[in-house]
């Protein structure tokens, strides 16, 4: 029924594009059809207005916005596929004698056709998440090449409509079980990052991971501690955190769900701080728990001066967003192997606590995006499998550990894990992974 409503309203449009286009060039045309240039004119207002005639309101507005604006796309490349083929018969027909009103003919018809265009492309730029800096930009470039464009506009499509049907199925999932509280825990999560990023209001770390946990009654708190520092230093912090948490909340514990770095700061905290009373869960997200050979080796490789250039330009550009006192060079020996084993004979896991890890790793260096991508053939040469960063083997910690890998062969990446490119993945749906994992941590007790 959707492509019969599709093909109807294309062909209509089509048709009245092209009425309107030789009313312009033909003055004797007979009064009766006047009432078409009314009905044609509203028509294509009204499409331009709302593409698909309904409003669908089993979804989101921004994710309306962007299923309109494919359905325009298509009408377009509907309409512009038709019209070329008319095009070459109008051609056959008028030329050489009416060249000029052939070639005014198809000037009207390609201004109303880049209403259609424009109306769609821009919803679409405005809403997607799942085109990215990259179809965006090469949507611009390859525009303006002829009939590559229509391949690249073909798959800009693709990638808009498979995102709105996607995005509308989470929302009617989430519409289904709004009552159930599936992450309802009965006590409050704790996310904390990893190292070199920070929690910003405006732009969260943990991408759309949140707001979905929210729809299932979960309350949500931030570890906020500085971007790059020691271990040490950010167990301070996150100790600090849980006490202002427990204050405001009256909860007795958290929940902790830390993300790389975070883990071996939750971990300091819990273990060297006394916050063990005070966290029932422990999870840790691709946490180099055993540390990384890869970082011990560019340490020593790489000369001193050099470090400390990058490690001041770092902690001075820190201090601007936040940190107050970051300490670069700090975070990345605490992440070495050496540095890893070593403290891990110090922090012994408390008993009262239950601790869970998750790990991932990609199945080739193009799994990831920069400078994952890069990074990934390096450590796999010193710590083996891995998402780019940390190696399987590493990440293991606690009673239960979770493997994660994507079905259709691409693997999944140390940013893949928290959304950070808010990218829907094949075979694996970030956002649904962490309603399950804090769902069973809701069963558990915690």
């Amino acid at each position: 029924m959707k492509n019969l409503k599709f093909v109807i309203i294309g062909v209509l449009l089509f048709c009245f594009i092209h009425l309107y286009a030789f009313s312009f060039i033909f003055s004797n045309i007979s009064s009766l059809i006047y009432p078409l240039y009314i009905i044609g004119g509203v028509f294509f207002l009204f499409i331009n207005f709302s593409p698909d005639i309904k409003p669908d309101k089993n979804t989101t507005l921004r994710n309306r916005i962007l299923a309109e604006g494919t359905f325009l796309l298509k009408l377009f490349l509907f309409t512009t596929t038709l019209s070329i083929f008319y095009g070459i018969y109008l051609a056959f027909q008028m030329m050489p004698d009416n060249f000029k009103m052939f070639l005014l003919h198809i000037v009207l018809v390609i201004l109303m056709e880049a209403v259609l265009f424009w109306n769609g492309i821009i919803r679409v730029y405005a809403t997607s998440i799942q085109l990215g800096i990259k179809w965006r930009l090469l949507g611009v470039i390859l525009g303006w090449i002829p009939i590559v464009h229509l391949f690249a506009l073909v798959h800009i499509i693709r990638l808009t409509k498979q995102e709105a049907n996607f995005e509308k199925e989470k929302y009617l999932s989430a519409l289904k079980h709004q009552h159930e509280e599936l992450c309802k825990t009965k006590y409050p999560l704790l996310l904390v990052h990893g190292v070199f990023f920070r929690d910003f209001r405006f732009l969260n770390y943990w991408g759309r991971i949140p707001e979905e946990l929210k729809k299932y009654g979960a309350t949500i708190f931030y570890g906020k501690q500085q971007s790059a520092a020691s271990v040490a230093a950010c167990g301070e912090e996150l100790a600090q955190r849980i006490r202002e948490i427990l204050q405001e909340t009256n909860a007795e514990k958290v929940n902790i769900i830390a993300h790389s770095k975070g883990g071996l700061d939750s971990r300091y905290a819990i273990s060297q701080l006394n916050m063990a009373p005070f966290v029932a869960s422990l999870t840790t997200i691709n946490t180099p728990h055993q540390g990384c050979i890869f970082a011990d080796y560019l340490l020593n490789k790489i000369p001193k001066n050099i470090c400390d250039s990058i490690a001041s330009n770092y902690n001075t550009a820190l201090k601007q967003a936040g940190d107050y006192d970051p300490d670069f060079l700090s975070a990345v020996y605490d992440l070495t192997a050496t540095s890893c084993q070593d403290r891990n004979l110090l922090l012994s896991d408390a008993s009262e606590v239950f601790y869970q890890s998750v790990g991932s790793k990609m199945n080739q260096a193009s799994s990831g995006k920069f400078p994952l991508n890069v990074s990934y053939p390096l450590v796999k040469h010193f710590d083996g499998e891995n998402d780019g960063l940390v190696s399987l083997e590493s990440m293991k910690w606690g009673e239960n550990f979770i493997y994660i890998n994507s079905p259709a062969g691409r693997g999944i990446s140390h940013g893949d894990m928290i959304d950070l490119n808010r990218e829907n993945i094949p075979g694996f749906d970030v956002r649904e992974f962490y309603v399950n994992l804090v769902h069973n941590l809701k069963e558990q007790g915690f």
